[in-house]
């Protein structure tokens, strides 16, 4: 398991979270973490402290909104929110494209393009709160605020 420390997309987000602060690690798991749930469960954590990095296309841009793992994204809050009519989840082959991430293990950051970040206010429930790291195995924990920070994010009321 050590070896997906060298996957690219893993490397890319170590990278890009040790610049922020040293102090953020990566942490690999035995048990996959590919949804939520399964997240919650491999580190014994309430569901709603897990990141959904959710990719969503609107219109003819992209852009990345960030849910706790109890909720779900309301695409009618985030039209209304962005002032944009055709908003729907981008496909796996866009995701990749968009991010270098693989469904299952889109982190919050190091994103192959500049996306804009939405982050749903409900995950600030939590002090820290747990990101996929590029891998569905790998994931790390991050304090709230600091999200808002590293994702240069805008917190939004996008959840329902």
């Amino acid at each position: 398991m050590e070896d997906l420390l060298e996957k690219e997309s893993v490397k890319r987000v170590n990278d890009f979270i040790k610049k922020f602060d040293s102090s953020l690690e990566i942490i690999i798991l035995d048990k996959t973490a590919r949804t939520a749930k399964d997240a919650a469960t491999a580190l014994n954590c309430e569901v709603g402290a897990i990141v959904k990095s959710l990719v969503l296309k609107a219109d003819n841009g992209f852009l990345v909104c960030l849910v706790a793992g109890d909720k779900r994204c309301s695409l009618n809050k985030l039209k209304k929110l962005i002032g944009k009519k055709d908003v729907c989840m981008a496909d796996a082959e866009q995701v990749k494209s968009q991010t270098g991430f693989s469904i299952g293990g889109v982190a919050p950051v190091a994103h192959l393009n500049k996306l804009e970040v939405l982050i749903d206010n409900s995950l600030g429930r939590f002090k820290d709160v747990f990101s996929a790291a590029g891998h569905p195995n790998c994931i790390f924990k991050i304090g709230y605020s600091q999200l808002i920070k590293i994702t240069k994010g805008s917190e939004k009321e996008i959840s329902e």
